[in-house]
């Protein structure tokens, strides 16, 4: 019997869990955590970003660059045989090794059967205290892309990304059912005063994404402290409606099976049909830096 819209339920699974120095001892973890997304009937899994190491971009070191591994390599034959193994799509964030001196932030998505569907190397690329990625990562160019699994229509995007809305446009344009955002995010030592302010930030502009492009958002981070940086969880699963299906806690690791009602999507978009009613003729200046100039009395190109 077909299913009907009302009734496609997709669980999806968050791994949430702290990292530490040893790859090995994190890729198990992540393996455990699949293993138990699985068991509590999870169909599609994603890990935290760069989930096999400590987050090193918090200082600029050419030893690091030691930690990449090629796109297929040994980690992806790992997660290839999890993925097989419970009969889930699943989404994980790695540090490639395109070439000599070519490195990328890149989420791969694999199907049920182990295959890889595909990858997205991570587009924005932030140089903040702490968060010295433009050292090590070129950014990517894939562009945005949706790759087709056996339970849904994914959009695998990456921690800064998620702050962009073209980014989420883009990627739900393609088709996307499910923005999937593999996070390393927290606040730094000097900023506990804002913690709060800067997470519930966060969380606000994905479940935008989600209501203004009628889709599922799942945002996937890890915990505890490293070095200067206090990761701050709080994974979770909006729906179309920008509603939090569920939330991980703020400082515990966790395992987090949502229940996902594709059939939602199209009830949102015809009610609100944001899509329908997009000015595409009007938007030219998306493509421009900045639209001020004039304005400010500068005669600069818009580019």
């Amino acid at each position: 019997m077909s299913q009907t819209p009302s009734s496609r339920n997709v669980p999806v699974g968050i791994v949430q869990f702290s990292c530490g120095e040893d790859p090995q001892e994190n890729l198990e973890k992540g393996l455990r955590g699949i293993a138990e997304a699985a068991t509590r009937g999870a169909r599609i899994v994603c890990l935290p970003e760069l989930f096999s190491t400590r987050y090193f971009c918090q200082s600029e070191d050419v030893a690091h660059f030691q930690r990449a591994e090629p796109i297929p390599g040994p980690t992806c034959e790992v997660l290839s045989a999890s993925a097989a193994e419970h009969r889930v799509a699943l989404v994980a964030s790695l540090f490639e090794r395109r070439a000599e001196g070519l490195y990328h932030n890149t989420a791969v998505v694999f199907d049920a059967d182990g295959s890889l569907r595909g990858r997205y190397r991570k587009m924005h690329i932030p140089d903040d205290p702490l968060y010295h990625e433009k050292f090590y990562f070129t950014p990517g160019d894939t562009g945005f892309v949706c790759l087709s699994t056996r339970y849904a229509r994914v959009g695998p995007l990456v921690c800064w990304d998620q702050w962009f809305p073209e980014a989420a446009r883009l990627t739900a344009l393609r088709g996307a059912q499910i923005l999937i955002y593999p996070t390393a995010i927290g606040s730094l030592e000097d900023e506990e005063a804002a913690r709060e302010t800067q997470r519930e930030a966060w969380e606000v502009v994905q479940r935008g994404h989600g209501i203004a492009n009628g889709v599922f958002v799942v945002a996937v981070n890890r915990v505890g402290k490293e070095g200067g940086i206090d990761f701050w969880g709080s994974s979770f699963v909006c729906d179309p409606f920008g509603r939090v299906l569920g939330r991980a806690g703020a400082a515990e690791e966790e395992v987090l099976v949502v229940a996902c009602d594709l059939g939602l999507i199209e009830e949102t978009r015809c009610g609100w049909p944001f899509l329908r009613d997009r000015r595409i003729d009007a938007y030219d200046g998306l493509r421009s830096r900045f639209l001020g100039d004039a304005a400010h009395g500068q005669n600069t190109p818009s580019r």
